[in-house]
């Protein structure tokens, strides 16, 4: 599988398999095709709709992708929603590396959610619904397992905001760099800070940390 219309240039799909690698995670070539695809339709966009300030591919493999894909070794629960997904930042990479679950895309924005829209039919990805709507209006049929982000300012307004989608005992995961890791002793009492995951992604001169908090019955 390539690219539709577009020419990849190799030495994309060639550090993108050695960020694979260097995360320890498993891929086909097909989820390593699909990754690049999205990677070209982000690029494709992102000159109309401005959906991130990055603009040079190679800094979107690495700031983008491989920082969305360093969360993959940690994925547990089938369903689950990306609130604030923008421009499907982690929820399409876990998508791609996650089929047999159901990962749903949120967002407010309708620029960005119909980007979404064709992504998942340029696709064909079949395990993700897209949400256009605010976090705190959208009531889902069913709870999920787990709440991610990599865009909510803080702990407290990613718990209070989104409390309503998770189940009890499932779990947020919330995607930091350490200058915004704050005190996670004032969180509410009904919550459980499991674990703080710090994250090595290949090539990003950054520190990158991935906080798990439980919801407490």
């Amino acid at each position: 599988m390539v690219a539709r219309g577009r020419k990849v240039p190799k030495m994309l799909t060639f550090q993108l398999e050695k960020g694979l690698q260097t995360l320890g995670v498993a891929s086909t070539p097909e989820q390593v095709a699909l990754l690049i695809e999205y990677l070209a339709l982000l690029e494709k966009w992102n000159k109309v709709y401005n959906l991130t300030a990055i603009r040079d591919p190679q800094e979107m493999l690495v700031k983008h992708l491989l920082d969305s894909l360093a969360t993959v070794p940690y994925i547990e629960g089938q369903r689950w929603i990306d609130v604030g997904t923008g421009g499907g930042l982690p929820g399409i990479p876990l998508a791609i590396m996650f089929p047999e679950k159901q990962i749903d895309l949120l967002d407010s924005n309708s620029k960005k959610t119909r980007f979404l829209i064709q992504v998942k039919a340029e696709l064909d990805l079949k395990n993700t619904q897209v949400i256009h709507d605010r976090v705190e209006n959208y009531q889902p049929a069913e709870l999920y397992d787990a709440v991610i982000s990599r865009a909510f300012a803080s702990m407290n307004d990613m718990l209070n905001w989104t409390n309503h989608l998770l189940k009890e005992g499932g779990a947020w995961w919330a995607m930091k760099g350490q200058k915004e890791f704050e005190d996670l002793t004032a969180l509410p009492g009904q919550v459980s800070v499991q674990e703080v995951i710090e994250l090595s992604v290949p090539e990003l001169d950054a520190e990158r940390m991935l906080l798990k908090v439980i919801k407490q019955s």
